[in-house]
């Protein structure tokens, strides 16, 4: 790149920005001062986080989005999708019919023969609704007349990296804006000392090696920078260099970036980047996460009661317990979106013992994430989302004995499930053949799922686009998607 024809290409373009006396740098520390120079009189204003002109398109059943993500993709045999039948196909071949010569990785594809492995798990009906779940998840059957279960969702990818990418962007190509990011993007948030989206990923119990997790996953893509999730650390401070060093104070440090915004200011009225009003933010934001994050993650002013319902993990920092409590408050003070990503569930050997401490992980802090919300007032326009980024194989990978058995991955068919804002509770949809390989009935895209959870947020989903490599990109693709109706209250 030539920096003497940059600069005049710059001058050319963007002349009229820089000359029509718009001074956008001024405007945004404007902005930013608003909430201590305006009040709370008018919201609007005070907004570090504002919508888009225009958002939401219509009123929202739900105001903000919790995501459970299980990275490794959790086995839906043994957990959601009650196949009692294949007890019978024990270690028998499964039929060439069900896989129909449907792809299969490479990691079993030199198998000589796909031996059916049924769940060693009990299934038992839970709630008013009857639904059949896993003896694995105990907490959650105690809520399953408030979540709906979908038992037919679908992907494109049938690895992990690109299978991850595409439930969190809408595609597997990397460098697309993540789902947080958009709803940050679109709706803003009502807080104005926290970012909009936050990212959590807790540790795990499984002994299994994790997915590595990519920042694509919490990426704002081609949207500006601001919009990418802030992921907290698990472990010591949430923030690092969260505290001024020794000697330097709250006034100094206000003192410093306000000099430092300025010059950015001047940076921007020259060049017109948007990225320096990004920048500008965040160095603001930075600034107030220094007094609210501190607050946020102390829990001492939490009930006996409330902690009781988390459990015993919720007392150790970095446990998908704490996480998931770390949600619920961060929702409560307008945070728009929050993003657990808890790893280990890629079990592709000795998965019986794999899934049963990530299940004790996960069951009773999901459940208690529900019941927690729901007694707040929280609940009603709160969306929760919980589930991976595919299915796993009825047949089993390696050994394979009533007790012991893997899984290989499955993009065809996994389950998932919401709760909340704009969502019937107590029901399931969609359905698969006996041996959970195949789609028999309603079967949910991923990218009808996206539609679902912005039609939930007020938003229509053809209609919510960013301008991009010549394109009009959204979160829902190109093809035709559609929010589905029967989960919507």
């Amino acid at each position: 790149m030539n920096p003497l024809l940059e600069f005049q290409l710059n001058q050319t373009r963007r002349q009229f920005f820089g000359n029509a006396g718009i001074r956008l740098g001024g405007l945004a520390l404007a902005t930013l001062g608003a909430g201590k120079l305006l009040g709370a009189a008018d919201s609007a204003v005070a907004r570090i986080h504002p919508p888009l002109p225009g958002f939401p398109h219509f009123a929202p059943k739900a105001k903000r989005l919790i995501y459970l993500h299980m990275n490794g993709a959790p086995s839906q045999l043994d957990l959601w999708d009650h196949k009692p039948k294949l007890q019978e196909y024990f270690d028998k071949d499964l039929p060439d019919s069900v896989r129909n010569g449907q792809r299969i990785t490479t990691m079993t594809s030199g198998q000589t023969r796909f031996p059916v492995a049924p769940t060693m798990f009990k299934f038992n009906q839970a709630g008013q609704s009857g639904r059949w779940i896993s003896e694995l998840l105990p907490h959650t059957a105690r809520v399953v007349d408030e979540i709906a279960v979908l038992k037919s969702v679908q992907t494109n990818a049938i690895n992990h990296d690109p299978a991850c990418t595409f439930v969190m962007t809408g595609s597997e190509v990397p460098g697309k804006a993540s789902l947080g990011s958009w709803l940050a993007y679109g709706l803003g948030s009502e807080n104005n000392e926290l970012p909009a989206f936050v990212v959590l990923t807790p540790n795990w119990s499984s002994k299994a090696d994790a997915q590595a997790l990519f920042t694509r996953m919490w990426s704002s893509g081609y949207l500006p920078t601001r919009y990418t999730g802030v992921a907290l650390r698990s472990i010591g401070d949430p923030v690092l260099y969260i505290d001024n060093p020794p000697g330097v104070s709250r006034e100094d440090r206000r003192v410093v970036l306000d000099a430092l915004n300025r010059l950015n200011a001047k940076t921007h009225e020259r060049w017109g980047d948007p990225e320096t009003l990004t920048r500008i933010a965040q160095y603001e934001m930075a600034f107030r996460m220094q007094s609210s994050v501190p607050d946020l993650v102390d829990f001492s002013s939490e009930s006996k009661a409330t902690t009781d319902l988390y459990g015993d993990e919720v007392k150790k920092p970095g446990t998908f317990a704490a996480s998931a409590l770390l949600a619920r408050r961060l929702v409560e003070r307008g945070v728009r979106c929050v993003q657990i990503l808890h790893r280990g569930w890629d079990q592709h050997g000795n998965l019986p013992t794999e899934i049963r401490a990530q299940c004790k992980d996960i069951d009773q802090a999901s459940a208690a994430l529900i019941h927690d919300l729901k007694a707040r007032g929280l609940l009603e326009d709160t969306l929760v989302i919980w589930g991976g980024e595919f299915g796993r194989t009825v047949y089993s990978q390696g050994r394979l004995t009533r007790t012991d058995y893997g899984r290989d991955h499955h993009p065809r068919n996994f389950c998932m499930w919401m709760a909340g804002g704009g969502v019937k509770g107590g029901i399931s949809y969609g359905e698969t053949d006996d041996f959970s390989y195949n789609v028999v009935e309603n079967p949910v895209h991923i990218n009808d799922l996206n539609a679902t959870i912005l039609q939930c947020m007020g938003v229509d989903h053809r209609r919510f686009t960013f301008k991009s490599q010549g394109l009009d990109q959204r979160l829902t693709g190109v093809e035709e998607s559609h929010p589905i109706q029967a989960l919507l209250a």
